[in-house]
């Protein structure tokens, strides 16, 4: 929704690993030089670790569109616990049949394929991502496939992609051979205050926008709270980007950023690196006003029950199917003096945990296909004790995309007012 506002001709900070937006630090420059070594010189193993999100998976992603013809690839990206047999997830990864076969055909089948490739001029490469969840047991097998590689050239090259766990793994005594047949590794560690900054702007000029979009001061928060990790980077850049539309700001400064952290960080699933010195990690940023901060839904922190002449405020609950819409209606009405308690999804299961006492009025947002609500969401609608208002969220989409969403605002503000005898008067 932002995209055509900043002038993007796509979302510059996806969660999905794009090798057309690879920034390459020195750290990742690295890396791939080191890929592409290991390539080149006919390493038997490569290993490439890193933390979470720090890129590893793009960095593949770029070896694979660079890849030259004459190698064979096979990728295996499904590691977890229950990995199950090597040689079928091998077989898979080169499209060779592998249902009712044993592991001694598995094996003859895959060990014929490398042969018949290097007969014909191809290497073959298989590179196995978040290899960190493969047991000893599954490294030390694909050890023993690379005792193919006999004579001067290496006809199987195996990469290894995972987290830090894969270098400790393979520091194990008992995997001292394995560790002896590695020929290029390397450690990516996450992105500094300079090259978190250098990789925002580098985003934002590769999706078509300004490259100084995010301030200086913006960048360098973006950096203390996700640690100069990338995919926590996107994550805290998207959402600033969301909330920066939300009110029409041709810039994206230290404030929003740090706001979208602090509710990032409120709804516990958002890791803070950084703190700022002194905060915590209850309340990473300091001494900042979160009286404004429109809450994510949680039946365990809704706001206490009190009178609505206690607060000064109006006191709502937004319910809507859609997440944005629910952001725009309570960032545009906290402007009218109006305190947004929580905002939830249309669902019984959601309404059901909102005790009505904790607010003055509901607000709901419809559309015109009703066929999604179930019986029990009516039931409680019915049952509500306290006003509730009905609003067309199409209208309410068309009306917050105009100039003067402000007017909007003030008569939406009015409307819930009206419906709330007891609440204080409106300021709008």
């Amino acid at each position: 929704m932002y995209q055509k506002f900043y002038g993007f001709r796509e979302k510059p900070f996806s969660l999905l690993p794009d090798s057309g937006f690879l920034y390459l630090s020195g750290k990742h420059r690295m890396a791939l030089t080191l890929l592409e070594y290991g390539l080149m010189n006919q390493a038997g193993f490569t290993v490439i670790s890193g933390g979470i999100g720090t890129g590893k998976t793009t960095l593949i992603r770029k070896l694979l569109n660079d890849i030259e013809p004459t190698i064979r690839v096979g990728l295996i990206s499904n590691t977890h616990q229950t990995f199950g047999d090597l040689l079928q997830w091998i077989a898979l990864a080169y499209d060779l049949p592998h249902q009712g076969k044993d592991k001694v055909q598995l094996y003859q089948d895959f060990m014929d394929f490398i042969i018949q490739e290097y007969a014909q001029g191809r290497r073959t490469v298989l590179i196995v991502d978040e290899a960190q969840n493969m047991p000893v047991e599954t490294l030390e097998e694909l050890r023993m496939l690379s005792n193919v590689n006999a004579d001067k050239d290496q006809v199987l090259q195996i990469i290894l992609v995972g987290q830090r766990e894969l270098r400790e793994t393979l520091q194990r005594p008992d995997l001292l051979q394995f560790a002896q047949r590695i020929g290029v590794d390397y450690h990516l560690e996450a992105l500094d205050a300079e090259e978190t900054s250098d990789y925002i702007r580098h985003r934002c000029k590769t999706a078509g926008g300004t490259a100084e979009l995010f301030s200086d001061q913006a960048c360098q928060l973006v950096h203390r709270y996700s640690g100069g990790v990338p995919r926590l980077i996107n994550l805290l850049c998207d959402t600033a980007l969301v909330y920066g539309y939300a009110e029409q700001r041709d810039r994206v400064d230290a404030a929003l950023v740090e706001e979208v952290a602090q509710e990032k960080q409120q709804g516990g699933l958002f890791p803070i690196k950084n703190a700022a010195p002194g905060a915590t990690q209850q309340n990473p940023l300091l001494s900042a006003d979160i009286s404004a901060v429109t809450p994510t839904h949680n039946p365990a922190t809704v706001t206490p029950v009190r009178k609505p002449e206690e607060s000064g405020r109006l006191r709502i609950a937004i319910a809507a199917d859609s997440e944005l819409l629910r952001l725009y209606l309570s960032r545009l009405l906290t402007r009218f003096s109006i305190e947004v308690v929580t905002t939830l999804s249309l669902t019984a299961g959601d309404l059901h945990t909102l005790p009505a006492n904790s607010i003055d009025v509901l607000l709901v947002e419809l559309d015109d296909n009703l066929d999604h609500l179930d019986e029990a969401l009516y039931e409680i609608l019915e049952k509500w004790k306290q006003p509730v208002l009905f609003n067309d969220s199409l209208a309410t989409e068309a009306s917050l995309s105009q100039p003067d969403r402000l007017d909007y605002g003030r008569k939406l503000s009015r409307k819930l007012y009206s419906l709330a005898p007891q609440a204080p008067q409106s300021v709008a």
